[in-house]
């Protein structure tokens, strides 16, 4: 199987977990929603990945700040308000007795419609939230061996047609940009915005490492990532000079380091694009220190300090 920045180590654990569905709780064989659901229709939610780390919720204020925003935008009801969001999560990692090294996915959909369309005037439920909590930690030796990408021909779209700012259940162009990439024998895909420039990665936050200082996109045309923002906060923090710009495919191949960022994986280098060797082919110092910087901000931000 291919190793990409959501690889995780197997857990048997994960065979006996409980999964929240409407106030109820069900084994993983039998966790369903109804084909009517929103989300399977028509790609109709908002979702959030969380970590569950030494008994906390990594980052919980900023991910609930995005969730609360793309449910806003989507104009779902969830019905509770940011402490009910909290509790709920609580809820779910006590009951499957979890502490440590646990990703949870929260997804609310529109709910169940009476018949296969788009109109939420024929639903029939309120929404669908789930919550699933499974032991799952990065494997170490992507990490450490890095990732290939491949520039995919899919664009990301801008935000007057699909807002790539809001964490929505409609992923199919990352999905098809990801399907390219790894048929092309590449681990996963960089993608471009509607103007050549680097926007993201199918699944993460791109960043390349120029002259010593820290590049990423302007924003416009990529999820805000939790750890994209911390990552630029601990840079500027630390005086590395960090910019969210505009730049172009040969700034990429002509860099001295290049990463992506996301919520699972941390910060994982990225050794090639194109087939292009990245620096010299390994994970590069300048990653390496941001990791160190993230971890200790997510510490940090855990034990309230």
């Amino acid at each position: 199987m291919a190793k990409t920045t959501h690889s995780a180590v197997p857990d048997e654990r994960n065979a006996g977990i409980l999964i929240y569905i409407n106030g109820e709780y069900f084994g993983r064989d039998e966790a369903k929603v109804s084909v009517f659901d929103s989300g399977y229709l028509v790609g109709d939610g908002v979702w959030e990945g969380i970590r569950l780390h030494n008994g906390k919720f990594a980052f919980l204020d900023r991910h609930l700040d995005r969730l609360l925003h793309g449910l806003e935008a989507a104009s779902i009801e969830i019905g509770m308000d940011r402490k009910g969001i909290q509790s709920l999560l609580q809820e779910v990692v006590d009951r499957n007795g979890m502490t440590d090294g646990v990703h949870v996915r929260l997804m609310v959909t529109r709910g169940d419609k009476k018949t296969p369309s788009q109109h939420p005037a024929i639903l029939i439920s309120g929404p669908n939230i789930v919550v699933i909590a499974e032991y799952k930690q990065a494997d170490r030796e992507v990490r450490d061996r890095g990732i290939s990408l491949l520039t995919a021909s899919v664009r990301r779209p801008p935000p007057d047609t699909l807002d790539q700012r809001l964490n929505v259940h409609s992923k199919l162009h990352e999905v098809i940009a990801l399907i390219e990439a790894t048929d092309a024998g590449a681990d996963e895909a960089l993608m471009l915005d509607t103007t050549g420039a680097v926007a993201t990665c199918n699944a993460t936050n791109f960043f390349i490492v120029s002259d010593g200082e820290v590049w990423t996109s302007t924003g416009e045309f990529n999820l805000p990532g939790i750890t994209r923002g911390a990552v630029l906060q601990v840079a500027r923090q630390a005086g590395i000079p960090t910019h969210e710009k505009r730049f172009l495919l040969d700034d990429v191949y002509a860099a001295e380091e290049a990463f992506v960022t996301g919520t699972f994986g941390g910060l994982t280098p990225v050794i090639e694009v194109d087939g292009r060797t990245i620096g010299d082919g390994s994970p590069g110092p300048v990653t390496a220190h941001l990791r160190e910087l993230y971890e200790a901000l997510m510490d940090h931000e855990i034990s309230g300090g």
